[in-house]
């Protein structure tokens, strides 16, 4: 039997249940026992005092890069699921653009298998929507769904093919799992380096126009209406998106959409000096932006935030802006950027900030946890939202040190991760 864990004195928020209050949060044989009000320890427990942190149901991180198998040198399932943890992140879903592309019935199950032993964050298959990720022909879904896959997506890749893309949304309707769709129309930002705009015209790059995205987004949209599929919009990055997702769910459209920590925190402006840990695709992009994105996730409008961790090896980096690889880490900073520029200025309250990082995304991709409610796999993040501290990538436990925000002071930290009623992550007061 596994040993008994007590969480005791935080302030325990649980938006699924409408739960908030001090007390304790018990698990036992891996599974929620207890949330609420203080009670007394089982015998044996590991105590683990939350005093002045918030215990809420595990995060979820619904898009990231663990680049295993074929870029092992830049990141591993083990390593990418030991940073998810010390994020606070309990599960993380792996984006399929690795070599060989996650297409298939084997490499799914490769991954679920490496996820298992890794023992740390839960790790969950995202299959491809097409072969080899080229776009002419549908992976086997049905196959991928059975060996654990939760999802289909050509993330790193636009899905040019409006009729690629319908057939996916008819397959996955079959299946009940999203298809999560990169907006990118690839003859607009063929090329593109950054936003199009001001900023890229004074650095002389070819940019990447926000209709590039919201093309793609309306056509994913419309296509949803028309098969009854669910799509799932990655990395939002536009208000132009935002009105046209507000569109569809104001229509009954099966649409959910999520959002990255740099895309709520930084502008264009972060590419000054040629910054290449500020390139990214969808590109960083306005001010207006940034903020008609702070209210999408505040009001429902997007769903979920997500990472889009994505490492890479820092020679890669080191080239000219152009030809430097799109992509940043972060499953060791998204809940602290998201409570430094969300919570502290009081554009997103606590409750929201845990059902956009953990019930929305459990819901949305029909994932175990998102719950403290009794029964429920026992995967729980502790916070200390008043801890501060300076980014240093040197003390990440991903390989990638690829990040904008290095020395940058942050607030909110994961102090406590429990996966399946056993502690992969913690550090002391």
């Amino acid at each position: 039997m596994m040993r008994p864990v007590v969480l005791r004195g935080g302030r325990i928020i649980d938006p699924s249940q409408g739960l908030d209050c001090v007390g304790d949060v018990v698990l036992i044989d891996g599974k929620i026992e207890h949330a609420g009000a203080a009670v007394g320890s089982p015998d044996g427990a590991e105590i683990v005092e939350c005093g002045g942190s918030i215990v809420s149901p595990g995060f979820i991180d619904v898009h990231c890069h663990l680049r295993e198998p074929g870029r092992e040198d830049v990141e591993t399932i083990a390593t990418g699921a030991r940073a998810a943890a010390a994020g606070g992140f309990t599960a993380v879903c792996a984006m399929p653009n690795t070599d060989p592309v996650t297409d298939n019935q084997a490499a799914v199950g490769f991954i679920v298998r490496q996820g298992l032993v890794a023992q740390a964050a839960r790790v969950y298959p995202i299959g491809a929507i097409s072969l080899r990720q080229r776009g002419e022909a549908l992976a086997e879904v049905g196959e991928m769904v059975a060996a654990g896959a939760v999802a289909i997506s050509d993330d790193g890749k636009p899905v040019a093919s409006a009729h690629l893309m319908r057939t996916a949304l008819e397959y996955a309707r079959t299946f009940g799992i999203p298809v999560v769709d990169h907006c990118e129309e690839p003859t607009l930002a063929a090329a593109g380096a950054m936003n199009e705009g001001v900023v890229s015209a004074r650095l002389g790059l070819r940019g990447i126009p926000s209709e590039a995205e919201e093309i793609m987004v309306i056509r994913d949209i419309l296509l949803s209406r028309r098969t009854g599929g669910h799509v799932h919009l990655a990395h939002m990055s536009t208000r132009g998106s935002v009105e046209l997702i507000r569109w569809g769910k104001e229509r009954g459209i099966a649409v959910t959409a999520e959002v990255c920590p740099h895309h709520l925190s930084l502008t264009e402006d972060a590419v000054e000096g040629y910054a290449t840990n500020a390139k990214m695709n969808p590109p960083l992009r306005t001010g207006e932006d940034v903020r008609a994105l702070g209210e999408a996730l505040r009001d429902g409008t997007i769903d979920v935030v997500a990472t889009d961790h994505a490492p890479h090896h820092y020679d890669e980096k080191e080239r000219e802006f152009a030809d430097a690889p799109n992509g940043i880490v972060g499953l060791e900073t998204a809940l602290a950027v998201v409570v430094t520029t969300m919570v502290v200025p009081g554009h997103l309250d606590y409750a929201t900030l845990i059902d956009r990082m953990s019930v929305a995304p459990a819901r949305i991709f029909h994932l175990p946890g998102g719950s403290l409610a009794r029964g429920r796999p026992g995967d729980v993040t502790v916070f200390d939202p008043s801890r501060e501290w300076v980014v240093d990538p040197s003390q990440f436990r991903s390989k990638g040190r690829n990040t904008p925000y290095a020395g940058r002071r942050l607030r909110g930290r994961a102090v406590c991760t429990v996966v399946g009623g056993r502690v992969v992550h913690h550090i002391g007061a």
